[in-house]
């Protein structure tokens, strides 16, 4: 088992990634991500929205299990996460979390 935490961090410092809602549609619908993570109180509307474009585009969504605040926290950044969107993983073995939750 991977430590997610630890796995979003190595990403934010070693990959590409980009924050927002607004970046994960755009991503998912060009199919330029890797992997989406959402955290767990995004607005129901934009997480549907979200996970249809990424169903379309085979691109697997995760739900961070803690809050907006929280993935924030885990990125580095001090301002609210609710997208995460994953363009290359760098170093980290973050696209592992969502073969293993995709089975």
């Amino acid at each position: 088992m991977i430590d997610v935490n630890k796995a979003i961090a190595t990403t934010v410092k070693t990959g590409k990634i980009l924050f927002g809602t607004n970046n994960a549609i755009k991503n998912a619908k060009t199919r330029k991500a890797k992997l989406i993570i959402v955290a767990s109180n995004c607005p129901q509307k934009i997480r549907e929205d979200i996970e249809y474009y990424c169903k379309l585009s085979n691109i697997p969504v995760t739900i961070y299990k803690g809050n907006s605040i929280d993935l924030g926290a885990v990125c580095g950044k001090p301002f609210r996460v609710s997208a995460l969107t994953i363009r290359e993983p760098g170093d980290s073995d973050i696209l592992k979390l969502a073969e293993a939750e995709n089975g």
